[in-house]
């Protein structure tokens, strides 16, 4: 493996400014938002098009050069951090919206293209893109990690929203994964099998994604209650009842009273439901007395509901900035972010565990979920510098996930595996574990494509250390 004979290779194909070796630029690649460390990456590469992918892939392969895919480093689970001597492919300069196509409710886009640059493009045509991780990630790194988030409830996950992949493997060869047909019932779904696979099986050159009419109108509220429980299963019975809630977000009162200082809100400080409905006004009205039918059962303490496109965006923005109101909160510590999906009939027990947990672990940390589709997530402010403490936050994620795990959950509901949850793999998949391993081996027998994430290979070696 020679990284300078491999750098030599990329100038047949590419122009001088498409590769970087420069020390600042390689140690940006070499982080992303969670507090997992490794190696600092040895070269930079800006493809523009699927050949430069392709070529860049073909030498990756010749020279043995383990490469990883890297979008703007929002990951929260180690995805893009280089564990061993690696190359980076940045895919920022392939970020166009190549095909707008209304009456089939389609886009087709360059994985480089940003959540907040597609929906701008999508509103002249009155649609949208409905997967809101947080996050102004790439479509890319959404796909390559099955992002989903606020939205989920109403609209699907990432996975639900894929048509068609372009994707280049490890050979340098480019496939295609689907078609822009609403269904079909030929061959394997190799759509599912790339979206979530976290640039282990190839790289991710052009997305067909669904997109939907923006809403005629949208509602937002907020609904506090008396406990967890009583929130949760206000959710479950409004979903049963069929209306369109579009989000429904829990936070509990860690969680509030951090907002509260932050951003310099007075939300009580008590479990509190942040809801948003999407219809026409006149169903919606309907739908709203409906609802506080049903939250009354549950003693629903307040509930009131805005409009206002301001007001709205306040609320959300609010909602979103929470991981920020934790940080800036707790200056010289680093958040660790985790989360778990469950059944949602397990939900309120494990929220409950969760916060349990925090007290009995003595650790700073807040409680929100996207309680619609039973995931929630822990955030945790870490003194690194203190062994000790780091240790019990490990402990805390792993009875997080033995919990989950034990509930008929996942270890993951929407941040992936990266390296930071790839030691759980095996307890939750058992013996279909060693399947995934076996198309890994097939289509990347070299292991060059993002090793040491998201699938333990068997023989293959990680840094403790790092980890």
């Amino acid at each position: 493996m020679s990284v300078h004979a491999f750098v030599e290779s990329l100038h047949q194909f590419l122009q001088k400014d498409q590769i970087s070796q420069n020390e600042t630029i390689r140690e940006q690649h070499s982080v992303d938002e969670s507090y997992h460390k490794g190696q600092v990456t040895q070269v930079v590469v800006f493809p523009r098009s699927t050949d430069d992918t392709s070529q860049i892939l073909k030498a990756a392969s010749a020279h043995a050069i383990p490469v990883v895919p890297f979008g703007l480093g929002t990951s929260l689970e180690g995805h893009i951090v280089p564990v061993q001597e690696c190359v980076t492919i940045d895919f920022s300069e392939m970020n166009a919206v190549l095909e707008v196509s209304p009456d089939d409710l389609l886009v087709t886009v360059q994985p480089g293209v940003t959540r907040s640059q597609l929906n701008r493009e999508l509103k002249k045509h009155g649609l949208f893109f409905t997967v809101d991780p947080g996050a102004d990630a790439t479509l890319g790194g959404m796909a390559a990690t099955n992002a989903s988030g606020t939205t989920s409830v109403r609209y699907g996950i990432m996975r639900d929203q894929v048509r068609d992949l372009e994707v280049v493997l490890a050979s340098g060869e480019v496939i295609h994964t689907g078609s822009k047909a609403a269904k079909s019932s030929a061959g394997l779904h190799l759509n599912g099998l790339f979206v979530g696979s976290e640039g282990i099986l190839g790289c991710i050159t052009e997305l067909t994604l669904k997109v939907y009419g923006i809403p005629e109108y949208e509602m937002a509220g907020r609904a506090t209650f008396p406990s967890v429980e009583n929130a949760v299963q206000a959710v479950v019975s409004l979903l049963q009842s069929g209306i369109p809630i579009a989000r429904v977000e829990l936070l509990d009162e860690i969680s509030l009273k951090q907002l509260n200082h932050h951003q310099k809100t007075a939300y009580p400080e008590i479990p509190t439901l942040f809801m948003e409905f999407h219809g026409n006004e006149a169903g919606l009205a309907q739908d709203v007395e409906f609802m506080k039918e049903i939250v009354a059962m549950y003693d629903c303490d307040a509930i009131e509901f805005v409009t206002d496109h301001a007001e709205r965006n306040r609320l959300w923005e609010a909602r979103h900035n929470l991981a920020y109101s934790f940080i800036h909160g707790y200056p010289g510590r680093k958040m660790m972010v985790t989360d778990v999906c469950v059944p949602i009939s397990e939900l309120a027990g494990a929220v409950r565990y969760a916060q349990e947990q925090l007290v009995e672990l003595a650790l700073i940390g807040g409680v929100t979920g996207h309680v619609g589709d039973g995931n929630f997530h822990v955030i945790l402010m870490i003194d690194l510098s203190n062994p000790e403490e780091k240790q019990r936050a490990d402990v805390y994620n792993e009875r997080l996930v033995t919990y989950g795990l034990s509930r008929n959950g996942t270890s993951t509901g929407e941040h992936g595996v990266g390296y930071g949850k790839q030691k759980y793999m095996e307890e939750e998949f058992g013996a279909a574990l060693g399947i995934m391993q076996q198309i890994k081996a097939t289509l990347d027998p070299q292991c060059i494509l993002n090793p040491g994430k998201l699938l333990p290979i068997k023989g293959a070696v990680v840094n403790e250390s790092i980890v």
